[in-house]
């Protein structure tokens, strides 16, 4: 998609949206969540605090997962890593 494309589906001017961009302008958190629709990518990604184009969404996760990384995330250290170790012996019985 060209700038121009990409300016006409979002109701920019062309040059406002090459500022965006190009970093030139801060993106207002309305367009970002546009520009995030229009290229189907996270607001993070927009953002450049991550390198998953996706992101880690409900939407992405059924609803066994989401319980499972809330629950970790409530762990402390300790308890995560024996998770993570619970999980890696899970998985070599299963080979």
């Amino acid at each position: 998609m060209t700038q121009k494309q990409a300016a006409e589906k979002l109701f920019l001017h062309l040059t406002q949206y090459r500022r965006y961009e190009c970093g030139e302008s801060e993106i207002p958190l309305h367009i970002a969540i546009n520009i995030a629709r229009l290229y189907n990518v996270s607001i993070d990604y927009i953002a450049g605090l991550s390198d998953d184009k996706k992101g880690l969404s409900r939407s992405a996760l059924s609803d066994k997962e989401t319980k499972l990384i809330n629950g970790f995330r409530k762990l402390d250290s300790t308890k995560q890593g024996r998770v993570l170790e619970r999980v890696e012996m899970l998985q070599n019985n299963d080979d």
